[in-house]
């Protein structure tokens, strides 16, 4: 039976037992609430700590922080100080299909939570542990996204080559360790319905920042030497980066020889793209400074609006550099309908972030708004 927060979709009759909190695990859950899943999430006496994280909240009072990732989802509050809240903790892991929990590792064991007590009563369960730095050696290290960022080698790489070390402006990692949580959970679900058993599910900000990194990674491991910060340049590409226009700023990202011509053509310096410096990606590469100052000469004759428009026009990447705002107006315009309006109780409109992930048959479809505090209360139906 669907309940409240439930839909047709996916996911629906899937349960989620969800004790995590903050950010990678919340973000990780939503996604599963889109697409149908009955997520409840477990909260303490006061609730999720991001729902203190305020300024700024909705138009509901509520932290926008909390709001972003905890849509769709029901509210059990339960204190695990309490043995008979611990008593219904273990009730609703025994029934859940999905797990998902990121404490420190060992505590959920202090509470005959961990994988191998629950899956001793719920073999079917798929149980999810999101850690910042695994089991073994980093157990007991904090896992915040800064320091995963710094300790990671994002930091390295981020920044004006001349300057600190810089962190990406959102919590990064953590949302991508949450969408590694999504596609490892959704493994397990595939493989319990050809083995008839569930699994544990790990993932960690670590590891999952060192596969972000990508060609950053792949150059460090086949050479052997750290790439450094080039500000907003590209290692291996060149022009790909941050230019002044007259008014505000923008990125060119010039990919090939073609487009490099097409570039200098629009600047009216079509002979750039014979001159023996910039001939071939590599070349611009190596002579990057000196190609720098000739086409930010040309990029500061007029407003960035109007080159954008000529660019784009003769099909070379360029983009203004837009603020949080203007980023949604744009995805607007281009029909992505990066935005969903969810009703709250009493019909106060709250305007969420869509799921990215569009399916043709069975599209996300968020239940609802996050939820007050132990909104779901009796309301669970054991099953």
């Amino acid at each position: 039976m669907l309940s409240d927060g439930e839909h047709d979709g996916v996911l629906s009759g899937v349960r989620v037992a969800d004790f995590s909190r903050v950010l990678a695990g919340p973000y990780a859950t939503m996604m599963l609430a889109d697409f149908g899943a009955d997520v409840i999430k477990v909260e303490p006496p006061g609730g999720d700590e991001t729902r203190a994280w305020t300024p700024p909240v909705d138009a509901r009072g509520q932290s926008t922080y909390f709001s972003g990732v905890n849509r769709g989802k029901r509210s059990l509050v339960l204190d695990l100080n309490r043995a008979e809240d611990v008593a219904a903790a273990r009730r609703l892991a025994r029934e859940a299909d999905i797990v998902v929990e990121n404490f420190r590792p060992g505590v959920m064991a202090r509470f005959g939570l961990d994988f191998d007590s629950v899956r001793a009563e719920n073999p079917m369960a798929i149980f999810c542990s999101i850690t910042g730095f695994g089991g073994g050696g980093g157990a007991t290290l904090p896992g915040y996204d800064l320091l995963v960022q710094a300790v990671g080698g994002l930091m390295s790489i981020t920044g004006p080559a001349d300057g600190e070390p810089s962190k990406v402006g959102v919590a990064l990692v953590d949302v991508l360790t949450g969408l590694n949580a999504v596609t490892g959970i959704l493994l397990a679900l595939r493989e319990r319905e050809r083995a008839g058993a569930g699994q544990r599910v790990e993932v960690d900000l670590m590891t999952s920042l060192l596969s972000a990194l990508a060609n950053q990674a792949s150059s460090t491991l086949a050479t052997g030497r750290a790439p450094t910060r080039l500000g907003n340049a590209h290692p291996s590409i060149a022009p790909y980066e941050l230019f002044d226009a007259s008014d505000r700023p923008l990125v060119i990202a010039v990919g090939n020889d073609r487009q490099f011509a097409a570039l200098v053509g629009v600047l009216g310096a079509p002979d750039l793209a014979g001159d023996p410096r910039f001939a071939t990606n590599q070349l611009r590469v190596h002579n990057r400074d000196a190609l720098r100052a000739l086409l930010s000469a040309r990029l500061g004759e007029r407003v960035a609006g109007e080159w954008v428009e000529l660019l784009t026009s003769a099909r070379v990447p360029a983009g203004l550099v837009n603020d949080v705002a203007e980023a949604f107006a744009f995805a607007e315009r281009l029909g992505l309908e990066p935005v969903v309006e969810l009703l709250a109780a009493g019909g106060a409109p709250v305007r969420s972030t869509a799921n990215p992930i569009h399916l043709s048959a069975t599209p996300a479809r968020p239940g609802g708004p996050s939820p007050e505090l132990g909104s779901a209360g009796a309301a669970v139906a054991w099953r």
